[in-house]
């Protein structure tokens, strides 16, 4: 590269930065501190999460490191309470504190992943049956609606029992991270395909998609090329918003004894755990997996409330 490309570079990423600090959304991120705290509090929950295994005090999956004896410590700051498990530990002696970081770890992974799974058939689905509509549409669409009949949970519910009666008892912990992320992504899907859908429905009658079809591209090209890009404004919204939805589902199913297996905790399946002992004046075991779990669906939600006025040009 010369000398004289380089400065242009320079240039064109300092003009994009300067654009984006100028943007209406920054703008309106700026203005908010609510939201400015929300992204703050949920940065630090995916650094916790993402670097768990560098800066929990504690690996609570280490079975040789764990002893008996120090379950139901209570917190740091109780009177039976040791410096070295600052949140207190659980029945078998996990420090909690490290045991929030790994099962948020576990929990947005979920999250995360069956977000990702839901938002790429939805769309799909909702690219095909606008673009080429007829029967392709009316069966997609009849499908969703039935779907929306039933609530996401009891969908999630029945894809998961169904699937991992399929596995045999020797594998399903194994695969239980898997199921858990079909079994919710199957769930959401209808969201997004009803949204793109519709979006789709108003793109393709535009002058851009005409001359696509003139010069003789293919139905996919068009579609994945030309018209996604233009209808993905409202998916960011909705992948934001179902995020928080999906990291409480799967607490739901793991509080329910149908997610993560207890080997491996979530946030859901530690609330469970607390559960049993909440009466018997061992509260942290589940407050505090509680606690963070509301904080970071609040953070989250937050967030995509926000997402969602700031690209409604109405509101600007």
């Amino acid at each position: 590269m010369s000398d004289q490309t380089a400065p242009q570079i320079d240039i064109v990423e300092k003009g994009m930065l300067a654009r984006a600090l100028d943007s209406d959304i920054f703008f309106s991120f700026r203005q908010s501190k609510i939201v400015m705290a929300a992204a703050v509090v949920t940065l630090i929950y995916f650094s916790m999460a993402l670097f768990a295994p560098w800066i929990a005090p504690h690996n609570p999956f280490d079975l040789a490191s764990l002893d008996l004896m120090d379950g139901l410590t209570p917190p740091a700051w109780e009177e039976d309470g040791v410096p070295q498990f600052l949140l207190g530990t659980d029945d078998q002696g996990r420090d909690l504190l490290s045991t929030i970081m790994y099962g948020s770890r576990i929990s947005l992974a979920v999250g995360f992943a069956s977000v990702a799974f839901a938002a790429i058939l939805g769309i799909t689905l909702g690219l095909i049956s606008g673009y080429f509509g007829g029967f392709i549409d009316t069966v997609i669409m009849r499908i969703a609606d039935i779907q929306l009949t039933f609530p996401s949970i009891l969908i999630a519910l029945l894809i998961d029992g169904t699937v991992s009666g399929l596995f045999p008892e020797s594998r399903r912990e194994d695969s239980a991270f898997w199921v858990l992320v079909l079994a919710i992504g199957l769930s959401f899907w209808v969201q997004y395909a009803r949204t793109v859908r519709s979006s789709v429905l108003v793109e393709k009658e535009r002058e851009y998609v005409q001359a696509a079809k003139l010069i003789g591209l293919k139905p996919l090209i068009i579609m994945f090329r030309h018209v996604l890009p233009n209808v993905l404004g409202p998916v960011l919204v909705i992948i934001t918003i179902n995020l928080a939805l999906a990291v409480i589902t799967e607490a739901t199913l793991s509080f329910l004894g149908v997610g993560i297996p207890v080997t491996q905790p979530s946030l859901g399946t530690m609330i469970r755990i607390g559960q049993d002992f909440l009466f018997s004046g061992e509260w942290w075991i589940t407050i505090f997996p509680g606690a963070a779990l509301a904080i970071l669906v609040l953070a989250v939600n937050l967030l995509g409330d926000w997402l969602r006025d700031a690209l409604n040009p109405k509101l600007r």
